[in-house]
């Protein structure tokens, strides 16, 4: 079976100096999750989804959502056949493995809507009829930065469904010097190979769901799930949502290190990733200038991680 490192270094043929979010991307991939991608256009978001389609061999539809887009464009919608008068399904663009949802914040909440039951269950419901998305599924959804024009909040309900929210960011000086090298010699997408197939996908996330996790290590979760809760700065803390994509995200990150089992370096690694999107600050924390990800770290650093023994 092809291994992890195999199929990363296809990815990086197209995404350029951004290491650290491939793998967190890959292991939200593994571990049966979906992505949001927060970040200015321009700095590779719809590309890193396309390579990642490219490397696992995955059926791509992509979707750029604008306040015209409809919830019937998304889970499809049904006709009357002309010869039998029976209604047909005709399916939408989320019937496939990945959905590239652009600029998601910009759609209305109804069509945002429709997303939903596909990321949680893996079905969508037409006209009273459920169909099942393929396995596997994966949606990674971008969005502007919020102020960004005819952008909206995602709301706490739809946030909590991705595993994690990642930022690519600009690139530094070296890396993006690199890009523009391999721009000139085509287009680095054209270069990324298949390396697994849906099987062997499988394959691998069985493997990591196979990963074993130490009562300790539940606990340590849980522990920092409660600190977020009764977090002074914070008026909701993690749901138990949340707790779970902790846990799964750490049993991916052990896999990546080639171990079957979690340690706690593994929930401090995956740890901002998978929480800062799912936490909502008082008024008087963001007045005083405090970021989600640094009420986190203080939880993280004030909460006792177990011994790795």
């Amino acid at each position: 079976m092809v291994n992890q490192e195999t199929i990363l270094n296809e990815v990086k043929k197209a995404v350029v100096g951004k290491d650290d979010v491939l793998s967190m991307a890959f292991m939200a991939i593994l571990a049966r999750g979906h992505i949001l991608v927060e970040d200015i256009p321009g700095v590779g978001k719809t590309t890193m989804a396309l390579a990642f389609s490219k490397a696992l061999g995955l059926e791509y539809h992509r979707v750029q959502f604008t306040p015209d887009v409809l919830p019937s464009d998304i889970v499809g919608f049904s006709l009357p056949d002309k010869q039998t008068g029976e209604m047909i399904y005709k399916p939408g663009a989320i019937l496939c493995n990945l959905f590239l949802a652009d600029e998601l914040n910009r759609a209305t909440s109804r069509t945002q809507s429709a997303l939903l039951e596909a990321m949680e269950e893996g079905r969508v419901t037409v006209d009273g009829i459920t169909h099942e998305v393929p396995d596997p599924f994966i949606v990674i959804a971008t969005q502007n930065p919020v102020g960004s024009s005819g952008t909206q909040l995602l709301p706490e309900s739809q946030l909590d469904r991705f595993m994690v929210r990642l930022s690519l960011g600009y690139p530094d000086a070296e890396a993006e010097l690199d890009l523009l090298r391999r721009k000139q010699e085509g287009n680095p997408l054209d270069k990324v190979r298949f390396t697994v197939n849906s099987r062997e996908l499988a394959e691998m996330r069985s493997q990591v769901d196979g990963v074993y996790v130490d009562k300790k290590i539940f606990d340590y979760v849980i522990r920092l799930s409660a600190a977020s809760r009764k977090h002074p700065a914070i008026v909701h803390g993690a749901s138990p949502r949340a707790s779970i994509a902790v846990v799964s995200m750490s049993k991916a990150a052990a896999f990546i290190e080639g171990r079957d089992y979690v340690i706690p370096d593994d929930v401090k690694a995956v740890y901002p990733a998978t929480i800062t999107h799912r936490l909502l600050l008082n008024a008087e924390s963001k007045a005083a200038g405090k970021t989600q990800r640094a009420v986190l770290d203080e939880i993280v650093s004030s909460t006792p991680a177990p011994s790795a023994k």
